[in-house]
């Protein structure tokens, strides 16, 4: 990645990053009013004894950048310089290289590029901060405002006052805008760094403890030979972890694979997939995980050989030296350590899966060979979220399912054996880093923050955050937990004294702008865009039209700050984004693959997936040859039992195996009288995170709804398409309710991403969840609980 201190991540080089409604034809120019765009669409005019030429319809292949998972095609159909309909990947779709076609949100986003409320020009902060009220100026004035305010707080607290805060929202390509807000403030010093995520921080952490690194996923053809496939708490069919996974899925099910959806919801991808859904409740993975675990080892159905040979920590004879013999995984099962056997009967209790299924699936996972569980990251969002990841591991280790063609390691999942190189890149003098869960933290108590709170680095920062650039992301407000309690510390002006946003929209991060700067939708930029961490291809990012009205790439513009600061050539290298977009091509053919395209050649192709031989296996050189090729762990196996995790000394919330630990807000909390639901998001289809949540096609496609049990509905005397107040003690929402058997009883669903919008009260009236969660972060990760609520629902 751009950056050095990204690109190592939290655990060194192992953390990586990171059918609509259908429509032919032209939908017909769009009516945009305000700024210098309205002129380019409106205002030109041909004489009347002039017949015009009919302008010829161009195709030109880019490509989405929304914080998505995957990446698609988007064929922009351009007529006199307007986008005038998009189609989608049209090549010839073959299992090893599928059509990257668009999902609903690619298709839509012709609605979000000509929305009437797209930001025209740069703006200033004229009202108190959150208000929303902005003036219009010049980007000459807005450039050296930035200029000037870089710095005097960097010569007034210190580079480590000046933070570029975490989300990319709708620009997660080459060029996204953090990426360059951090180069220029580098190169003027520094700044306070970030380590981890917000999708994927709990096991990002906890996976390596495990295995030693986060790269535990196999390709998606491997699941080709897979005869059994739990997805547990994965929705790929809405949330898009890579474009073509789900056509793995259809094949593997096609060669006979049975599928198993484990969910509190029944998701669009259990009703696509599975052949069973298991319903649970949230937080409880791990009691379903050690009851399954227990019929594995008292039927003598876990893969003994396999554990004895690459795992340390399952019984007396393996355990690591200097801890208690008799504290291992199997004692702990059989209830040896704290009195209390992990039997099928003890967990139903718990998580309310029924005693007689838990046998069935981990009869099932145990015998058919070879068997892939793969993890969602929702679940590890949770309070101790890094015991589901390294409890889902342990069952896969316990089957032997690991290094295994069509099996798979369970954990993060990260898989990568293609890819391209980043042609920007720079260091940041501040080695001090802060977990990106605590951002807010590091505002109001920054210089108190210890190794404890996660602080790396360092032992002490000099200085709170005082300047925050946040550029294409919604996470300053609306995707952060506790929206009460960060407006109110946003709203105070002696504690951060300068907030940049670059955005598409006044979103409600936005509104807490002291400048505010309008961007770029990649239809009006050169990029390339690249998968999270999951796939074999990459896609052609051509820049479509001209920016609209006074919009600018973040790239434009953080050069011309440095230009405030003597550093423009330094900066830009002399290069334009279309430069460097070249450059990364020439780099990627000349240093990693030889057979990559051409940059004419990818322009015209718009994807180029890479090509092997065979599946990519995860740890099958480990497994095949473990002499020569150990785990990264500091024993070189597999660690059921980390004696790092040990030497903490904090067993009742970071135990040193995987194992169920009741959560606060849970389904056992005492709470639990005052708000008896348990409350749960989801990644909506409708929506990335919360970019398209203004899209009104997609409203039309999926409106924003609480699902809610029959059972619960009727005790509170709510009806499918009421309006609901849901509430704890953070905050207060009206929701209308989607009354559905679809999801368990005692949980209630919000899908994550709605935008803010409190009434005069400031209750919020679109269903914006995280005025409901909570920032306590978890114990080991210092990762976001956001899935651990309860609250009361009631009829609005």
């Amino acid at each position: 990645m751009p950056d050095k201190e990204l690109e190592k991540g939290i655990l060194e080089k192992q953390f990586k990053r990171r059918t609509f409604l259908k429509w032919s034809g032209g939908i017909g120019i769009p009516l945009v009013l305000g700024g210098f765009g309205a002129s380019q669409l409106a205002g030109r005019k041909e004489p009347d004894n002039v017949t015009k030429a009919e302008t010829p319809e161009k195709i030109i292949s880019t490509c989405s950048i929304n914080n998505c998972g995957g990446r698609c095609v988007i064929k922009a159909h351009v007529k006199d310089g307007q986008v005038v309909r998009i189609s989608t990947d049209t090549n010839e779709d073959d299992i090893l290289s599928p059509q990257m076609r668009a999902c609903i949100r690619g298709r839509g986003y012709k609605k979000i590029l000509y929305h009437p409320d797209r930001l025209k020009y740069p703006m200033k902060r004229v009202g108190k901060r959150g208000e929303g009220k902005f003036e219009r100026i010049t980007w000459a004035e807005a450039v050296e405002t930035i200029a000037n305010e870089m710095k005097r707080i960097g010569e007034t607290y210190g580079p480590e006052s000046r933070y570029v805060n975490y989300a990319s929202g709708q620009s997660w390509g080459l060029f996204g805008g953090e990426f360059m807000a951090r180069k220029l403030l580098a190169m003027t010093g520094g700044y306070l760094g970030f380590r981890n995520d917000y999708s994927s921080g709990a096991g990002n952490v906890a996976t390596p403890y495990t295995y030693g690194t986060n790269n535990t996923g196999s390709s998606f053809d491997s699941l080709l030979h897979s005869k059994y496939i739990i997805l547990w708490g994965q929705n790929p069919s809405e949330n898009i972890f890579s474009t073509p996974y789900t056509s793995y899925l259809r094949e593997a099910k096609k060669n006979g694979a049975k599928i198993i959806v484990i969910d509190p919801r029944y998701t669009d991808t259990a009703v696509a997939f599975a052949d069973d859904w298991i319903p649970i409740l949230p937080t409880t993975d791990n009691a379903l995980m050690d009851a399954m675990a227990y019929v594995m080892v008292t039927e003598n159905l876990y893969d003994k050989e396999f554990v004895d040979k690459y795992c340390i920590g399952f019984d007396e004879a393996h355990m690591p030296d200097g801890v208690p013999k008799e504290e291992n995984l199997r004692n702990y099962l059989l209830g040896k350590t704290d009195g209390i056997p992990k039997t099928p009967e003890w967990a139903e209790k718990i998580c309310a899966v029924p005693a007689n299924k838990i046998r069935e699936i981990a009869r099932e996972y145990a015998t058919i060979k070879p068997a892939a569980l793969l993890q969602g990251w929702g679940p590890q969002r949770h309070a101790y979220g890094e015991q589901i990841m390294r409890g889902g591991a342990q069952l896969a280790c316990l089957t032997g399912n690991v290094g295994k063609l069509g099996g798979w390691a369970a954990g993060t999942g990260y898989w990568s054996r293609s890819g391209i190189a980043y042609p920007i890149t720079f260091e940041n003098p501040v080695k001090a880093t802060i977990p990106c869960f605590l951002w807010a933290d590091a505002v109001e108590r920054g210089t108190e923050l210890t190794g404890e709170d996660g602080l790396q680095g360092t032992e002490k920062l000099r200085s709170n955050i005082k300047l925050i650039f946040n550029i294409g992301g919604n996470m300053l407000v609306n995707q952060h937990s506790d929206i009460n309690k960060t407006i109110k510390l946003l709203e105070d002006e002696s504690k951060v004294e300068f907030i940049v946003v670059s955005d598409l929209f006044m979103t409600p991060s936005a509104k807490y702008a002291d400048i505010l700067l309008p961007g770029t939708t990649f239809f009006e930029r050169w990029d390339i865009g690249v998968p999270w961490c999951f796939g074999d291809y990459v896609v052609f990012g051509e820049k479509a039209i001209d920016p609209l009205y006074e919009c600018r790439n973040e790239y434009d513009v953080f050069a011309d700050v440095a230009e405030h600061f003597g550093l423009r050539e330094t900066f830009t290298e002399g290069k334009t984004m279309l430069d460097w977009v070249k450059v990364c091509i020439e780099r990627t053919r000349a240093e990693l693959d030889p057979a990559f395209p051409t940059f004419e050649e990818f322009r015209k192709k718009g994807v180029h997936h890479f090509s092997f031989d065979e599946p990519l296996v995860g740890f099958k050189k480990q497994v095949e040859d473990p002499e020569n090729n150990p785990f990264e762990t500091p024993s070189g196996k597999i660690e059921f039992f980390s004696k790092a995790l040990w030497d903490m000394e904090k067993h009742d919330v970071i135990p040193p195996f995987a194992k169920y630990v009741p959560a606060w807000e849970g389904p056992a909390d005492p709470l639990k009288e005052t708000y008896p639901l348990q409350l749960i998001s989801w990644h909506y289809k409708r929506r990335c995170h919360s970019t398209h949540d203004n899209n009104p096609w997609l409203e039309e496609a999926a409106r924003q709804e609480m699902w809610l049990n029959p059972a619960d509905a009727a005790s509170r005397g709510l009806k499918d398409g009421d309006r609901a107040r849901v509430f704890n003690g953070r905050g207060e929402l009206t929701i209308p309710v989607k009354v559905t058997s679809r999801i368990v009883p005692g949980v209630a669903a919000i899908p994550q991403g709605a935008w803010y919008t409190p009434d005069k009260d400031g209750i919020d009236q679109r269903g914006s969840i995280n005025v409901l969660t909570a920032q306590r972060p978890t114990p080991l990760a210092k990762a976001n609980p956001q899935q651990t609520n309860l609250v009361e629902v009631k009829k609005a």
